[in-house]
């Protein structure tokens, strides 16, 4: 097989890659490793920043998102038994961001993508990206027992954390980053309507909480746990227990409890991979980087490198210029690592660290009335919240 781009992933940045080359009349297939429903099912993150939306749009793909997406213009912190809205719109000039779910958003692409009659390979099995060193890249894969090889221009590797496009990149050409929390979220998925019409972080004695929602009728919490606890140590009655006791009363009391259909605990951690690119191999989202999910980031930090990197390879088959993919890396770190700048400060600010001690307390405390008493400072949260240019 030939094409200009192969895609290793179908994740949210691997399709909207693909759509955005697609419209622009390159060329691409999809590899994935897993199903079509596994894909459709995964539940992950569902805040997106104005540019994430502007993507979409020009991939012709948020119809249903401009009609069902929730458009939030603030957010609370909860802390000292009372709520203390951030105003992001005033703040911004106008700037909002939109619930909308990762699912859902990943629905449409694949809808999307199938409509227009794009190949999709779901199952591809040992893939292995080859040559990106020279100018005749390829990768190979296997499919019901039978290799296939996929010669292209370039590779973009959509494939994750754990994927192959990043083991692929011999260890001296790539440097990383790490920095590995010490605890978890236990999240859940409920059929019950949110506590706030706006997402609510908390932060409390007992540890982080956070409310959030997928829609008027289906609500995600969190709350801050040891990165040992069990998902089947926790009950939904102790889950509700415990997320409303580390509410306001305003907030607590307005929590619609019921059986959750989704239950799991997640590491926290902060990654980063540099550079981004290795010749004809680019590196996009979850590959390259992981920020902690308290500062709503990692779906947009993948939605801003699938930019820079469909505008590059836009103005090679268009412009005959190699100056946009010659930049993607330098361009995309720049947004990645203040993007983890801002998560990993979100998250020391509203976290219960195991050896803060007494000190470490008071300083959140301390920099939390500074937060919501000072327009600078809620404006820097405001700014970084909605989205940093591009």
């Amino acid at each position: 097989m030939r094409t200009q781009v192969a895609i290793i992933g179908a994740g949210p940045s691997g399709l909207l890659l693909g759509q955005l080359l697609a419209n622009s009349g390159i060329s691409n297939i999809v590899l994935e490793r897993a199903t079509r429903d596994h894909v459709l099912g995964r539940v992950r993150a569902g805040v997106l920043e104005q540019g994430t939306i502007d993507l979409l749009d020009e991939a012709d793909a948020a119809q249903r998102l401009r009609g069902k997406g929730l458009r939030h213009e603030g957010i609370s912190l909860a802390f000292g038994n009372r709520l203390h809205r951030i105003d992001i719109a005033d703040l911004t000039g106008g700037k909002g961001v939109m619930v909308y779910g990762q699912t859902e958003l990943t629905r449409d692409l694949v809808d999307k993508r199938e409509l227009a009659g794009l190949t999709t390979v779901y199952e591809a099995l040992n893939v292995e990206p080859h040559g990106f060193g020279g100018e005749a890249p390829s990768v190979a894969y296997e499919k019901d027992g039978v290799t296939h090889h996929i010669h292209c221009d370039f590779i973009a590797g959509c494939d994750g954390f754990h994927g192959i496009s990043r083991k692929s990149v011999p260890e001296a050409a790539i440097k990383t980053y790490e920095r590995a929390y010490p605890f978890g979220w236990l999240g859940i998925l409920a059929e019950v309507p949110p506590a706030h019409h706006e997402l609510i972080y908390a932060s409390h004695p007992k540890g982080f909480a956070l409310c959030s929602m997928r829609s008027t009728h289906r609500s995600r919490y969190y709350v801050q746990c040891p990165i040992d606890d069990k998902v089947e140590d926790w009950s939904d009655d102790r889950f509700w227990d415990e997320l409303r006791g580390r509410l306001p009363p305003e907030a607590a009391a307005h929590v619609v409890t019921g059986p959750s259909f989704e239950k799991s605990i997640a590491p926290l951690r902060s990654f980063v991979a540099e550079p981004m690119r290795f010749g004809r191999l680019f590196l996009v989202g979850d590959a390259a980087h992981i920020v902690p999910p308290t500062g709503a980031k990692g779906l947009n930090l993948a939605a801003s490198d699938v930019r820079y990197l469909y505008w590059g390879l836009r103005e090679v088959y268009q412009e005959k210029s190699e100056a946009g993919i010659d930049a993607y890396s330098e361009k995309a770190l720049s947004r990645v690592w203040k993007a983890v700048r801002f998560s990993w400060w979100m998250t020391s600010l509203l976290h219960r660290f195991p050896d803060a001690g007494d000190f470490g307390r008071r300083i959140q405390e301390a920099e939390l009335d500074y937060l919501v008493h000072s327009r600078a400072a809620s404006a820097s949260l405001a700014e970084n919240y909605v989205g940093l240019p591009y």
